[in-house]
């Protein structure tokens, strides 16, 4: 009997490689798994931030609505005027800024526009009259709501709103998730057959069927974009080829420098007054194949400036490229000399920052168009559920087949990993949709109104877990569906009252960015009411018999891990 049993217990040292990576892909994927879920989550909605923002301010919405009758604004033919009233303006508001930079293009959504830097730091900005070169002091009609709109996602997605912190948290979470995409490769060897294969209301077989279905259909995204948000932050996480080239002191400042401000001069000291810049964005244009979009002038009124010219990236190309880099041509205006010329798509400082932006438009999904982003969107839903099913397979496993690894403190340990499954998941998602319903809930006058926005959605989702910790199991993942399914069928309604506006208005103005939001929010809501049936409707799970004898179950467990 000894001999049967020193035979059955493999540990994962002893089990071979797949023992070993089933073991792996358990554990450091439950660990990682709640918190996966919500930056996989975020970052899916983050691939629609600007329709979600644009829904989260309907003042301007509306106010684009009531122009859209209007003749379409002409193209720029006074370009040269435009450039002239802008530095004129910044030549009496700015003449300390050593950057300024002109958007004198007239497109939708685009007038005339004035950037600089500010002597604490950070960009200044200034909408003018393409007419006069005054300052239009307020943009738009009307009181605008503060909001951060969809850019609260992003935020999360990547930092988690914990700035440096989180994002050292999201890398390391990114690292174990390629650790767990690799070992579960190496554990499932029917893996392409397991993607045909779904038994459903089988209980652990079906959640199994799901997480590898969705594990394997999305494999190559999920790869993708985990190795590009890493990339992302290479000079953080792995700073010592920084260090080594530019030393200790401001050794980032000095890199980002070189990399952002490639060729800028330094201030002479000398006088220069500022030549016409209409000549020079013509050269430009001929040179990089592009209409000027940006103009960009270093060291103003010093005979060291430089002129840079950035183009415009039309629709239709970034379907033949993935950079999304724009072309660029730069000119010492003392001379009248070329002094750089980058072609769309490529880059001023050689292949390893091509590299990196080709990297960044892949993980950001800047090119393709509308067509990428959904597929984008749909592949990051698919990796959210891969997560959220791999959480709750976890518990099912583990409650049929318990190994005791906590001793006696085992059903705690996982009643706690209940909590945070439901919190994680429907709590999560309740979050955001609060978030929504926050933006149209709370008065447009608040003080600091975007940040309250965002304490309604950490709010939301800490009530979520005390939920889930107070309530049975059961019942807290119906209840929480049930409302989460509830915020998001309503959403519409809310926008009506709180607005007037609606969908059928929307599909009238042609605003399709707002019916887009509303109309996802409605399916989500099915989805969720779904689920809550479904919860509400299925048996409770058999108790495990506990008659094996532990070392037993670990052995059987292993093998089912395998």
């Amino acid at each position: 009997m000894s001999m049967k049993l020193e035979k059955a217990v493999k540990t994962p040292q002893s089990g071979g490689l797949r023992q070993a990576m089933a073991w792996l892909h358990t554990w450091s994927g439950l660990w990682i798994s709640w918190l996966l879920f919500a930056i996989f989550l975020t970052g899916t909605l983050s691939v629609f931030e600007e329709p979600i923002g644009h829904w989260m301010q309907p003042e301007h919405a509306l106010e684009e609505a009531a122009h859209a009758s209007e003749p379409p604004a002409p193209k720029v033919a006074d370009r040269a005027q435009r450039l002239a009233l802008a530095l004129d303006f910044m030549a009496s508001a700015h003449p300390q800024a050593d950057m300024w930079e002109i958007w004198p293009v007239q497109r939708p959504g685009q007038g005339l526009s004035a950037y600089w830097f500010q002597p604490q730091g950070g960009y200044g900005a200034a909408d003018l009259d393409p007419l006069t070169g005054k300052e239009i002091k307020c943009a738009h009609g009307g009181v605008q709501r503060a909001t951060q709109g969809g850019h609260h996602f992003v935020d999360f997605h990547y930092e988690l709103h914990a700035g440096r912190i989180g994002v050292w948290i999201v890398a390391i979470t990114t690292m174990v998730m390629l650790v767990a995409l690799v070992s579960g490769v190496i554990t499932h060897r029917r893996i392409f057959k397991d993607f045909f294969t779904f038994r459903p209301a089988k209980g652990q077989r079906s959640w199994l069927d799901a997480h590898n279905a969705v594990a394997v259909l999305t494999l190559p995204f999920q790869l993708m974009i985990a190795y590009t948000g890493l990339v992302f932050f290479a000079d953080d996480y792995v700073p010592a080829p920084v260090l080594a080239q530019y030393g200790v002191d401001n050794a980032k400042k000095s890199f980002l420098a070189d990399w952002n401000d490639v060729g800028k001069p330094a201030r002479s000291g000398q006088p220069l007054a500022i030549p016409d810049l209409e000549p020079f964005a013509r050269r430009a244009e001929q040179a990089i194949g592009q209409e000027i979009r940006a103009v960009v002038l270093d060291n103003p009124n010093d005979a060291s400036m430089r002129v840079c010219m950035y183009g415009w990236n039309e629709d239709g190309e970034l379907f033949k490229r993935i950079s999304a880099s724009t072309g660029r041509a730069c000119y010492a205006l003392a001379s009248g000399v070329e002094t750089a010329v980058r072609q769309p798509g490529g880059s001023d400082t050689g292949g390893a920052a091509l590299t990196r932006n080709v990297m960044a438009s892949l993980h950001m999904a800047s090119f393709g168009g509308l067509p990428m982003r959904w597929l984008y969107f749909l592949c990051g839903l698919a990796g959210t559920a891969m997560m959220g099913t791999g959480a709750v397979l976890f518990l099912v496993k583990r409650r049929q087949k318990s190994l005791g690894e906590f001793g006696a403190a085992t059903a705690r340990v996982y009643r706690l990993v209940a909590c945070m499954n439901i919190a994680a998941i429907a709590g999560l998602s309740i979050a955001c949709i609060s978030y929504l319903w926050a933006n149209r809930l709370i008065p447009i006058g608040q003080e600091l109104r975007a940040g309250w926005e965002v304490r309604a959605f950490f709010g939301a989702w800490l009530l979520t877990l005390a939920h889930a910790c107070l309530r049975s199991e059961k019942r807290a993942w119906i209840e929480q569906l049930a409302l989460l399914a509830a915020l998001c069928l309503l959403l519409p309604l809310l926008n009506l009252l709180s607005t007037g506006d609606n969908l059928a208005a929307q599909f009238a103005r042609g605003d399709l960015e707002s019916a887009g939001v509303e109309l996802c929010a409605i399916a989500f809501g099915l989805l969720a009411a779904w689920g809550a049936r479904t919860v509400g409707t299925r048996k409770s799970a058999v108790v495990a018999k506990k008659t094996a004898p532990a070392n037993i179950n670990r052995s059987t467990t292993m093998e089912n891990n395998a």
